[in-house]
């Protein structure tokens, strides 16, 4: 469990959960706002539009990702005030994934000026990869077309056959799946780490 990670390393530990408690935080106002912009006010009249990971995450998300390194969050919206139903819905579903790659993106940045000797001691290079690989994994894990992620949100309207899957069990049985699947996580760790490589050339 993730938790043994408080024992056995703790300073790792709390640095994971600092930085999936703000990047999911980021994630679900991206949403918001994405809404906002499509004409539904529903994220500011449910008091949604606010930094408080609490109120976009609950305690269960939060407790659950100290004792399992799993977690989750919410943003209210009405697709039925968008101003049009097929495009508000890909960008309001595609901008928490998007906020993700970008963060992931300016902390790899970030990682390439720090591994200039002159200026290490300025931040935690381990802190700054780990932003950036753990946004890269939230990007592409948020992207797959599976209900209730945001991908299948996506590419169920540009393949609309997709939707059939929408009010089945499929999403909860292919999400356990994919949990108990060890190399799952590791391979998109993998991916992470290539792309973070790839633009640092480190």
């Amino acid at each position: 469990m993730f938790i043994n990670t408080l024992i056995t390393d703790p300073i790792h530990f709390f640095r994971i959960v600092v930085i999936i408690i703000f990047s999911i935080t980021l994630h679900e106002l991206a949403h918001g706002w994405a809404a906002m912009s499509q004409g539904d006010d529903t994220p500011q009249r449910t008091g949604h539009l606010t930094l408080n990971p609490v109120v976009h995450m609950g305690w269960e998300s939060i407790i659950f990702l100290c004792i399992a390194g799993i977690a989750w969050g919410q943003m209210p919206v009405n697709p039925s005030k968008f101003r049009s139903a097929k495009l508000g819905n890909i960008i309001v579903s595609a901008a928490g994934p998007l906020s993700n790659l970008a963060l992931g993106i300016i902390f790899v940045l970030l990682f390439k000026v720090y591994s200039n000797p002159h200026l290490s001691g300025l931040l935690s290079l381990e802190f700054v990869y780990l932003t950036a690989r753990i946004n890269f994994i939230l990007f592409l894990f948020n992207l797959l077309p599976i209900p209730p992620l945001d991908g299948f949100h996506v590419w169920s309207e540009i393949f609309p056959k997709l939707k059939q899957l929408e009010n089945t069990q499929f999403g909860v049985f292919a999400l356990m799946l994919l949990f108990l699947i060890p190399s799952f996580g590791t391979g998109l760790g993998l991916i992470a780490d290539l792309v973070i490589k790839a633009i640092t050339g480190v």
